[in-house]
């Protein structure tokens, strides 16, 4: 919502990969950065053999771990360290399927970021109760084929909102 005041997610989109009794987590799919994942396989010492995907750009995931990447992909398929989210989605945090991804084996549709959105038990719920945030249900053509700079507008259309209309200030009667 326009009235969130964190500048970690001022016009975010987060994608909530985890959500229990202890909390939830999540990846910023709306900020790239300057980063290219070259610049990463470089970094890891992986061998680049696909360079259209040595030229795709890191996202910033979040303020939480920033050290850790974060590989949001279709496929779920076989990685060491997966999350699978929903049918067909996972989100991996091991170097196999980044190596997979420099060799061109990697998953079909693929995000990689740094760092990552993190909420303590009930922290989430109670940012929802606050109208902190606009939710809607995941979609895998947002995440993956549309441009990052119009995900946050395209996830308010969703639910039926223009985001332009929104205010951040409440009105009293």
């Amino acid at each position: 919502m326009p009235s969130l005041g964190d500048p970690n997610f001022h016009e975010t989109v987060t994608y909530i990969c985890e959500h229990n009794p202890e909390g939830a987590l999540g990846v910023v799919i709306n900020r790239p950065t300057e980063i290219t994942l070259g610049e990463v396989f470089a970094q890891l010492e992986i061998e680049v053999t696909s360079p259209e995907v040595a030229e795709r750009r890191v996202f910033a995931g979040g303020p939480v771990q920033p050290q850790r990447g974060f590989v949001i992909h279709r496929p779920v398929g076989d990685w060491q360290a997966t999350l699978a989210v929903g049918e067909d989605v996972g989100v991996t945090s091991s170097q196999d399927i980044l190596a997979a991804m420099a060799q061109g084996r990697g998953p079909a549709q693929a995000l990689f970021a740094v760092g990552c959105a993190g909420w303590g038990a009930g922290q989430l719920e109670q940012e929802f109760a606050d109208n902190a945030w606009l939710t809607t249900a995941a979609d895998t053509d947002l995440l993956f084929e549309m441009a990052p700079d119009q995900r946050w507008h395209a996830a308010a259309r969703l639910i039926g909102i223009d985001i332009n209309m929104l205010s951040g200030d409440a009105g009293h009667a």
